[in-house]
């Protein structure tokens, strides 16, 4: 067991120096100059089945004080509970409906919604794709706009402040932050010498143009983690991309059990792993060496095992405390990670068992197979 402790008290040590900072929460968007002209922008919402959620978001886009020319396409993605109803109850002005009854084949449900606004927003210079429960400031256009003209950045993107509300809340969403960031550190995001590309689906402004000669959404059409294959997509055309954390834009989507926060990751977890089997071992694996062997070891080993073990848990605990203070929780949560890390092991484990079935990335009545 020693040299198990060992390895996974390396991995930390690694990770903390070596691992693009990706335990930092200081990643805020850049403050922009005005732009001599403020470009035309036209938010883009794919929206299925969001009738309770769009009276308290979709005032906050269509409030924008964004100086030039600013719209919101809606895309009504084959509802059933009076999504178009409930947008036009909020206001009909600077805002456009259009209905996608579903994604062709070899089209990903959401990347279709996304494709049918872009056809409906040829008059956007930017495209801001964002999703339906994502609350934006008043002038939160307007400051993406300046990030991105002032360093000519193809993409900015800012990862939504998500609910912690509820007691599961508070103990899985941090950790979801946390692993996003551990498996795309937004350092090696936003460096353009770096290969990691990813973007956060809640906010992401893009050049319509560099779009384009990106490929365009077909590019990604069968995509299931579309805002990490969005962002890729960007800079692997060889655009400046720029992903980081935000407390002013925020979601309004409750996640008040234990069930859908499961769903939510199970949802696309194997899909990340690219449904191999392989990667699902290696993977939990990875999870139980880097945040169970350490707290086990601490435990059960003897006393050379347990310093090495305690090593690893402090820094994993260290790495963990910047993001609790990004969602101002007790800094007494960050040595339960493992429990957390367990949990999450256990719904990547799900996520295939899933896929298996046939119920592989099921969201809202579409699974896989059905966006095929």
């Amino acid at each position: 067991m020693l040299i198990v402790t060992g390895v996974a008290a390396l991995a930390w040590l690694y990770l903390l120096l070596a691992h693009g900072g990706f335990w930092r929460t200081t990643w805020r968007l850049p403050a922009g100059r005005s732009p001599g002209r403020w470009p035309a922008v036209v938010a883009v919402v794919p929206a299925r089945d969001e009738a309770d959620v769009l009276p308290l978001t979709l005032p906050t886009l269509l409030g924008q004080d964004y100086p030039g020319p600013f719209r919101v396409v809606l895309v009504d993605d084959a509802s059933t509970d009076g999504t178009a109803q409930a947008a036009l109850a909020v206001g009909t002005g600077r805002l456009d409906i259009v209905r996608s009854d579903g994604p062709p084949s070899g089209w990903a449900g959401k990347v279709a919604a996304m494709a049918t606004g872009v056809r409906a927003a040829s008059d956007g210079e930017y495209l801001l794709f964002t999703d339906a429960d994502i609350a934006h400031p008043p002038d939160g256009v307007r400051k993406l706009v300046a990030a991105a003209v002032s360093d000519d950045r193809a993409l900015v993107s800012q990862m939504a402040l998500l609910r912690t509300e509820t007691v599961w809340e508070r103990l899985i969403v941090p950790a979801f932050v946390y692993f996003f960031s551990l498996l795309f550190p937004f350092g090696k995001v936003n460096d353009p010498r770096s290969r990691t590309g990813a973007a956060a689906g809640g906010c992401m402004l893009v050049r319509q143009d560099a779009l384009e000669r990106a490929g365009g959404l077909a590019a990604i059409k069968d995509a299931l983690i579309d805002d990490v294959a969005f962002g890729k997509l960007l800079k692997s055309s060889g655009h400046r991309t720029w992903l980081g954390l935000t407390t002013s834009i925020s979601s309004q989507r409750p996640y008040p059990r234990l069930k859908d926060l499961w769903d939510m990751v199970a949802r696309s977890a194997y899909t990340q792993l690219r449904n191999s089997p392989l990667l699902l071992v290696g993977c939990v694996l990875g999870l139980l060496l880097i945040f169970v062997v350490p707290p086990l070891a601490v435990v059960v080993g003897p006393t050379e095992t347990r310093l090495l073990g305690l090593l690893a848990w402090a820094v994993m605990a260290g790495t963990y405390l910047p993001t609790l203070r990004f969602y101002r929780l007790p800094v007494w949560l960050a040595p339960a990670l493992p429990v957390v890390a367990v949990l999450y092991t256990a719904m990547t484990v799900d996520s295939a068992r899933r896929h298996w079935l046939g119920r592989g990335a099921a969201w809202k009545g579409r699974t896989a197979k059905t966006c095929r």
